[in-house]
């Protein structure tokens, strides 16, 4: 999934618009998605970064047009992840496609099976082999081992814990590192005062992302290798009834306030605002927490139940096929820029985002920063966990039409778990 407190936002809700990207892509098929002719040189960029991302790369953009001047690139903000995806379905079918754009993990086996992605195989082994092996293509997807490259890392992520440090060490506790210690620590971090709570113990978005860490870590599986949607099975159960059981019983996980981005930005602020002692949220915002918190952050690893377990998320840059042979090449040569230890090293450090280089993370690790900044080390440690995804073109309808939707009815609602997903897998099957 995203990291989207510093993206734009519009009035129509995430949910809706993430469910309509799904159901537009089903139509895309094999689409002749040729783009409009450029200047020689130009490389159209659609982004969907905003704040401080969107400060850094356009100086990154800069910093490349300094150091050449045969390739133009042209950055235009798209709004957020899946208002970009809209506007790339449509821009499939009437033939007006940029030659970079970035897509969330999740919808990449879907176009690469559309054959609207063009094969990024020309980047070179020596950019290929250089990459994070847990967030390359290869890595973050189950049986994409014989699927051509078109799709590669950027600004990737784990979810990940994050704790008031102050507030731990004043109270004895240390971060849980288990199913059952997150009950036991949520309880004792929390504050209650005249029948009120002034400060919940956990919080976490009631989001697909967070789910699937869960499912993962209770032992299940989303898509069985049979490729039917199992959608964890027990595992998946066990994985709402603990955010329920703690919503509900527990009372020491706050009821995530509105859906999708905004839980996210609401967990957040919680957090900040010392209304939350521990968050579980993405490794990307570790910079902007640590950054504005009045108090030493503490990132800790996700705990476990039956085995430790996180996905990845973010997303890929990606090259929609169909490109006149000098606008690939100079959009290639940008993505070969990019992909560079020194750029993908300060994207990483400057934004949050996990470094998608193994030179580059061996270039931290001489200079000492690590050492410096210990959360982050927690995060790139927390890559042994990783579990892919598997690569199913229909993983991201999954994710928005079958799931996403019926999270809150369970954990916040009267749902029951089982019943629930259930649904989910009946709506997919069917």
């Amino acid at each position: 999934m995203t990291e989207p407190a510093q993206l734009s936002r519009r009035s129509l809700g995430a949910a809706a618009l993430g469910a309509a990207v799904a159901s537009s892509l089903a139509g895309t098929g094999s689409l002749g998605c040729a783009s409009p002719r450029r200047r020689p040189g130009e490389v159209a960029f659609w982004v969907s970064y905003g704040g401080n991302n969107r400060k850094v790369l356009l100086e990154l953009v800069a910093r490349f047009h300094r150091e050449q001047s045969r390739v133009k690139v042209l950055p235009t903000f798209q709004g957020d992840y899946f208002e970009g995806l809209v506007k790339l379905r449509t821009g499939l079918f009437v033939g007006k496609t940029p030659t970079l754009t970035h897509v969330v993990g999740e919808v990449v086996p879907y176009l690469e099976a559309a054959g609207v992605l063009e094969p990024l195989d020309a980047i070179g082994d020596e950019v290929a082999s250089d990459l994070e092996p847990a967030l390359s293509q290869w890595g973050t997807f189950e049986g994409a081992d014989d699927v051509p490259l078109v799709a590669l890392p950027f600004n990737r992520s784990t979810p990940i814990a994050y704790v008031n440090r102050a507030l731990f060490a004043e109270l004895g506790l240390a971060p849980p590192r288990t199913w059952s210690e997150l009950r036991d620590v949520a309880k004792r971090a929390g504050h209650g005062g005249d029948g009120a709570t002034t400060r919940w113990g956990y919080e976490c978005p009631i989001d697909w992302w967070f789910w699937s860490a869960l499912v993962g870590q209770a032992g299940g599986e989303l898509i069985g290798k049979s490729g039917a949607v199992e959608l964890g099975g027990e595992a998946g159960v066990e994985a709402l009834e603990l955010w329920r059981t703690m919503v509900r019983t527990d009372r020491t996980m706050k009821p995530p306030p509105g859906r999708d981005y905004n839980a996210w930005e609401a967990t957040n602020s919680d957090f900040l605002a010392g209304r939350a002692a521990m968050i579980w949220t993405s490794t990307a915002f570790l910079r902007y927490l640590e950054d504005n918190a009045p108090f030493p952050v503490l990132a800790a690893p996700l705990p476990a139940h039956r085995r430790l377990a996180v996905p990845t998320g973010g997303t890929f840059f990606v090259m929609p096929r169909g490109l006149e042979r000098e606008e690939r090449e100079s959009g290639l040569t940008f993505l070969r820029w990019m992909m560079q230890p020194e750029q993908a090293n300060e994207w990483a450090t400057r934004t949050g985002y996990l470094p998608i280089s193994r030179r580059g993370r061996l270039e931290l690790e001489r200079a000492g920063f690590f050492e410096k900044h210990p959360n982050v080390l927690v995060a790139m440690e927390q890559l042994a966990h990783a579990r892919r995804w598997p690569w199913q073109k229909e993983l991201f309808r999954v994710q928005r039409e079958a799931v996403q939707p019926r999270l809150e009815a369970a954990v916040l609602g009267g749902a029951e778990p089982r019943a629930v997903l259930a649904e989910a897998r009946n709506l997919e099957a069917g």
